[in-house]
C-alpha cells in the first residue's frame, strides 16, 4: 500500500499540472471503488482548482466554492497526468479533464482506493479524527509520550495507529524503530521520554528522506511520471530478514505483528 511518502510524491507530481486549472469534465467509468463515487463529485465541474493538498494519505483537490475531491490510493491506485486524447487503459476508472488539455487519471486494479467529495474535507468523517501530521509542528515528543501512558499495545502498532499520528505505515514504522533502537514489541506505555524523543526525530527523518527520494518501491506504486520510487535502496531492516544488520552484523529477524511483517535487530533494538 502506498504510504505517506508515496502519497506526497504523487501530490507533488500532479500539482503543477492541475493547480489553477479549470475542471471541465469528470468521467466515471467505474463508480464502485472502496466506496461508491458520489454523484456530488460532478459539482467540481466548471470550477478552478485552488490548491492540491494532502492530509494523512488523502489527496485533496480543492476549489474555492464547490468543495473538494478526496482521493485515497488504496492498495494499488495511482494518479497519472496525460494529455486528454491519450487512449484509455484497463483499470482507468476516473478521469478529471482540465481546460489545458490535461487528463488526471485514477487507475486502480484492485479497486480499494476511493474518490469522494466534501464541501469541508477536513471535517469529513474519514479525516476529522485523525492524529497530527508527522512532519508538522503539532507532532512532537510530548504528544506521543502522553498518548502512550498506560497503553499496553506494542509500540509498532501504536505509531501505526492514525489516531496517534498519521501516515506511518509498515515500512517506515520498522525503519524508524530500528533507527531509534527500540524493540517493536515493547509496550508503548513502557517507553520513557528520552526514547520517545529519539523515536519522534527518527520518524521525521525517515519520512523526510523517503519523500526526497521519491518513496519506496512497492509492487503496485507508480508515481505520476510512471516511475517507481527508489528509497528501498536505503532501507536498513525492512524486507531484509536474515541479512546482516547494518550496525552490528547480526541477522535481521522477521516476526508478525497484527498480521503485518516486522523486521528488526534483536541486538540493536531493546
Amino acid at each position: 500500500m502506498p504510504e505517506l511518502p508515496e502519497v506526497e510524491t504523487t501530490l507533488r507530481g500532479i500539482s503543477p499540472s492541475i493547480q489553477q486549472q479549470r475542471i471541465d469534465k469528470i468521467i466515471i467509468r467505474q463508480a464502485k471503488l472502496r466506496w461508491s463515487v458520489p454523484d456530488e463529485i460532478h459539482c467540481l465541474e466548471g470550477h478552478t482548482v485552488k490548491s492540491v493538498t494532502r492530509h494523512a494519505k488523502y489527496i485533496l483537490i480543492n476549489t474555492a466554492t464547490a468543495g473538494s475531491a478526496i482521493i485515497h490510493l488504496g492498495m494499488s491506485g495511482n494518479l497519472s497526468i496525460t494529455n486528454h486524447d491519450k487512449s484509455v487503459e484497463k483499470h482507468d476508472h476516473i478521469d478529471f479533464i482540465f481546460n489545458n488539455n490535461i487528463r488526471l487519471c485514477f487507475n486502480d486494479p484492485r479497486r480499494f482506493g476511493a474518490i469522494l467529495w466534501s464541501q469541508d474535507p477536513l471535517n469529513h468523517h474519514l479525516l476529522s479524527k485523525l492524529g497530527p501530521e508527522p512532519l508538522s509542528e503539532t507532532f512532537h515528543t510530548q504528544h506521543l509520550y502522553q498518548r502512550s501512558r498506560n497503553k499496553h499495545i506494542a509500540i509498532k502498532q501504536f505509531i501505526m495507529n492514525s489516531h496517534n499520528v498519521v501516515g506511518i505505515g509498515n515500512i517506515y514504522a520498522s525503519e524508524a524503530l530500528f533507527m531509534a533502537g527500540i524493540d517493536p514489541q515493547t509496550p508503548s506505555g513502557h517507553i520513557d521520554l528520552p526514547h520517545y524523543e529519539k523515536l519522534t526525530l527518527m520518524i521525521k527523518e525517515v519520512l523526510t528522506k523517503a519523500i526526497q527520494q521519491g518513496g519506496t518501491t512497492l509492487r503496485d506504486f507508480v508515481n505520476p511520471n510512471g516511475q517507481t520510487g527508489y528509497f528501498q535502496v536505503n532501507l536498513n531492516v525492512y524486507g531484509k530478514a536474515e541479512q546482516p544488520c547494518p550496525n552490528c552484523s547480526q541477522p535481521i529477524q522477521k516476526i508478525t505483528q497484527s498480521q503485518r511483517s516486522t523486521f528488526y535487530c534483536t541486538h540493536c533494538q531493546t
